[in-house]
C-alpha cells in the first residue's frame, strides 16, 4: 500500500498581537480562577466526583511566569505551522502556540470543521494569563486553560502504526512536573484525525492530573452528546445537576439559546460510547470520540447576552462569527483532578472528523441517530483497535525535529536521571533560563547574577528546594529559597528567608515585593502598602535601561504598588508611583483603568469619568472579572456602556 499522508512546514500569516515580555515577578498567588464552587454543593455529588474536586487543587502558579506582556495592536505576522494531510483531511498545527490545531478541513467538501480564528489575539484566560481562542487545544496541568497555551512545544516526525508518519508534540508540564505527548496521524483514506495522548508520572509519589481537549466550533449549531443529564456551572460558582436538553424552558443544546455564559458537563452513562458533536442547521459538523479513559464531555457557551457578545468580539474580529466549545476530559467536570500513581501513566486515543446527521427533533431520537451515523463512519471497535495499534509506537524515538520547546524538560530529566522513551528532552535545548539551575545541579551552588536586573525564574519542586536549603546562604539564594518555601506552604519560613536576605541584598526591591505580598496575605495591608512603596522606589533607583525586561518589571511592580496603595487609601503615594511610570506604560489600557480609580480616590470623579469617555482597552482583563463595571457604578448610575460590558453572569441573583 502506498501511504499518501504528508507532514510539511507552512507559514500562517494573519493579524496577530505580540505576546511581549513575561512578568518577571514570581506569581505568589493564583490568578482568579472561575471554576471553584461552594463546599456545600459537594453533598449532592457522586462520591468520586466530590473527592476529585477536593483532590490537590492548584494553590500556586509557580514555577511558571505570568504571561501578561501582550497588547491589542494587531499587525500581519507570520506564525510557524505544521500541516498533516491525507486525501480526506488537512490539519494545521501551531507548535509555537501550545500545539493548537488551528484548522481541520474536510478536503472533498472544503468545509472547515473547527472555528478557525482569523486573528491571533491573546486574552487573560489561561492559568498564567495569555490564551487565545479557536481550534483544538490540549489542556494539561490544573483546572483552567493550560499554562502552555501560548508556549512552544517540541515537535517531530515519528513512525505511525499504519507505516506512515505521525506528528508528535511533547513538553514538560511544569505546574504538575509531568511529561506528556500528543501524537497526531491521518491513516491513508481516513476521514478522522487520530490523536494519541500519554501523560507520564516519573516521580516516586502520586500526582494529580488534569486533561481536557478543548474544541472550538461555530456557535450556530446544536451540540449532541449521549446524555440526559448534565452538571451545570453558571459562573455564580455553583454546580448543580440539570436535565438535558432543556431546563427552565430553554433547550440548552443550542449555544445561543441561553443569555449567559455557562458550562454543561454531560453525565454520559457508564458503558455508553464517549462522543460529542456540533452540527449546523443542515446537519453537517464535527464529531469527537475517544477510548473510554477520556470519560468527560462538556459544552461551553457564551450565551446571547451583551457580556458574552462582547467577549466574542474581544477574542477575534467583530463581525466574523462567534464560537462555542465542545470538550473531552479525564473526569466528569473541569473542577476535578485525577490521581496518577507513582511511576504510572495514563493514555487514550481521540478521533476527530466530519459527521452528517439530523440535528433537530426529540432528543433521544436525535442522539440515537447521530450515534448510529458515527458508528457507521467510525466503529467504536475501530477506535479501540487504533489505540491498541498506537500504544507500541508511543515509545518510538522521534525522527526529524520540526519545532523546539523549552529546556525545562531537559533540566528535569538530567536531575532525575530519567529515560523517557518517545519524548527525549535533549541537553541541546538547555538555555539561559536553565543555566543557573544547571550550575546548582552540577556544582551545588546557585550563581550570583553577574549584573543587577529583574530576578530570573525560580524552581520550587521539593528536590530543588532541598538543594537550596543545603547551599551557603546568600541573598540571591535566600530569595529563591523563600519563593520555593512559599510554594510549599511554609509561609513563615519564606518570610524569614526574605528578611534574612534583605540587609545584604545588592537589589532589595524583589525581596520587598515578596514581603509585601506576604503582608497582604496575612491581612497586614498597611505594612504591605509601605513595602510596595519602598520596593517601587528601590526599583526606580536601580541603574537600568529601557529594555523589555526592565519595562516589564516596572509595569508589573508599579501595577501591584498602585493597587495596594489605593486599597490602603493612600492616593498621594499612589500618585507618586503613577508619575514615575514610563509614559508608554501609563498609556496601556490596564493602567488607564487604574488611572480612573486613582482620580476617583483623589476626589476627581469628572476626570475619572473622562477616562471612560476617551476609551481604553485593558488587554489583560481576566475572564469573569467585573472590575470595570464596579468602578463604573461608583462613577454614575448610567448603564454600563457595551464596550465595557464583559459580565459573564446575571447582574442580579
Amino acid at each position: 500500500m502506498v501511504i499518501v499522508t504528508t507532514i510539511r512546514r507552512e507559514v500562517l500569516t494573519l493579524p496577530a498581537a505580540e505576546l511581549g515580555q513575561d512578568n518577571p515577578l514570581p506569581p505568589l498567588r493564583l490568578l482568579d480562577e472561575m471554576h471553584r464552587i461552594e463546599d456545600r454543593d459537594r453533598d449532592e455529588m457522586p462520591r468520586d466526583m466530590a473527592r476529585q474536586i477536593g483532590y490537590e487543587p492548584l494553590r500556586s502558579l509557580l514555577p511558571v511566569r505570568v504571561r501578561d506582556g501582550y497588547d491589542r495592536a494587531r499587525a500581519l505576522r507570520a506564525l510557524d505551522a505544521l500541516v498533516i494531510e491525507n486525501d480526506r483531511l488537512r490539519a494545521t498545527v501551531l507548535p509555537g502556540l501550545g500545539g493548537r490545531v488551528a484548522s481541520l478541513v474536510q478536503l472533498p467538501t472544503g468545509r472547515e470543521l473547527l472555528y478557525r480564528n482569523p486573528v491571533f489575539q491573546p486574552a487573560n484566560f489561561a492559568l498564567n494569563d495569555a490564551w487565545y481562542s479557536g481550534g483544538i487545544e490540549w489542556n494539561i496541568g490544573a483546572t483552567g486553560h493550560t499554562a502552555l497555551s501560548c508556549a512552544p512545544l517540541h515537535a517531530a516526525r515519528v513512525a505511525a502504526p499504519d507505516g506512515g508518519q505521525m506528528l508528535r508534540l511533547w513538553e514538560w508540564e511544569r505546574l504538575r512536573d509531568l511529561p506528556f505527548q500528543v501524537d497526531l496521524w491521518l491513516p491513508d483514506g481516513s476521514d478522522f484525525l487520530y490523536v494519541g495522548v500519554r501523560v507520564r508520572n516519573p516521580h516516586e509519589r502520586p500526582v494529580p492530573v488534569y486533561w481536557w481537549s478543548n474544541i472550538a466550533v461555530p456557535e450556530e449549531c446544536r451540540v449532541l452528546a449521549p446524555a440526559d443529564e448534565a452538571w451545570y456551572f453558571g459562573y455564580e460558582r455553583r454546580l448543580s445537576r440539570v436535565p438535558v436538553p432543556s431546563y427552565a424552558g430553554i433547550d440548552r443544546t443550542y449555544p445561543l439559546a441561553g443569555p449567559h455564559a455557562a458550562d454543561y458537563f454531560y453525565e454520559v452513562p457508564d458503558g455508553r460510547r464517549r462522543w460529542i458533536a456540533a452540527l449546523d442547521a443542515d446537519g453537517h459538523g464535527l464529531v469527537q470520540t475517544s477510548t473510554d479513559v477520556l470519560r468527560g464531555r462538556k459544552l461551553f457557551v457564551w450565551g446571547s447576552g451583551p457580556g458574552g457578545r462582547r467577549w466574542q468580539e474581544w477574542l477575534t474580529e467583530p463581525g466574523t462569527g462567534g464560537y462555542c466549545e465542545i470538550q473531552a476530559g479525564l473526569a466528569r467536570t473541569q473542577l476535578e483532578h485525577v490521581r496518577l500513581e507513582a511511576a504510572g501513566e495514563v493514555s487514550w486515543l481521540e478521533a476527530y472528523g466530519p459527521l452528517d446527521a439530523a440535528p433537530h427533533g426529540e432528543w433521544a431520537a436525535v442522539t440515537d441517530g447521530a450515534a448510529r451515523r458515527l458508528e457507521a463512519a467510525l466503529p467504536r471497535a475501530d477506535v479501540d483497535a487504533a489505540y491498541a495499534a498506537w500504544r507500541p509506537y508511543a515509545d518510538t524515538e522521534p525522527g526529524e525535529t520540526l519545532a523546539t520547546g523549552s529546556g525545562w524538560g531537559a533540566l528535569e530529566a538530567l536531575r532525575g536521571g530519567w529515560k523517557l522513551p518517545g519524548t527525549p528532552f535533549a541537553e541541546s535545548t538547555l538555555g539561559e533560563a536553565q543555566a543557573p539551575w544547571l550550575e546548582l545541579l552540577r556544582t551545588g551552588s546557585l550563581p550570583e547574577p553577574r549584573r543587577v536586573g529583574p530576578p530570573h525564574e525560580t524552581l520550587v519542586a521539593a528536590h530543588w528546594r532541598d538543594m537550596l536549603e543545603n547551599v551557603p546562604a546568600a541573598p540571591h539564594t535566600e530569595y529563591h529559597l523563600g519563593v520555593a518555601q512559599w510554594h510549599a506552604g511554609d509561609r513563615a519560613q519564606a518570610v524569614r528567608s526574605w528578611e534574612r536576605a534583605l540587609p545584604q541584598a545588592p537589589s532589595g526591591w524583589p525581596l520587598l515585593r515578596c514581603l509585601a505580598v506576604a503582608d497582604q496575605e496575612s491581612g497586614h495591608h498597611e505594612r504591605a502598602a509601605d513595602r510596595y512603596a519602598e520596593a517601587f522606589d528601590g526599583l526606580c533607583r536601580e541603574p537600568r535601561d529601557d529594555g523589555p525586561s526592565w519595562t516589564a518589571a516596572t509595569a508589573a511592580l508599579g501595577r501591584e504598588a498602585l493597587e495596594a496603595l489605593l486599597a490602603a487609601r493612600r492616593a498621594g503615594q499612589a500618585r507618586a508611583v503613577w508619575e514615575r511610570l514610563p509614559p508608554a506604560v501609563r498609556r496601556r489600557g490596564r493602567f488607564r483603568l487604574l488611572e480612573a480609580e486613582l482620580l476617583l480616590a483623589e476626589g476627581r470623579p469628572a476626570q475619572a469619568r473622562a477616562v471612560f469617555d476617551e476609551g481604553f482597552e485593558a488587554a489583560d482583563l481576566r475572564e469573569g472579572a467585573e472590575t470595570i463595571g464596579r468602578l463604573w457604578s461608583r462613577l454614575t448610575d448610567e448603564p454600563l456602556p457595551a464596550r465595557y460590558d464583559f459580565r459573564m453572569r446575571p447582574t442580579t441573583p
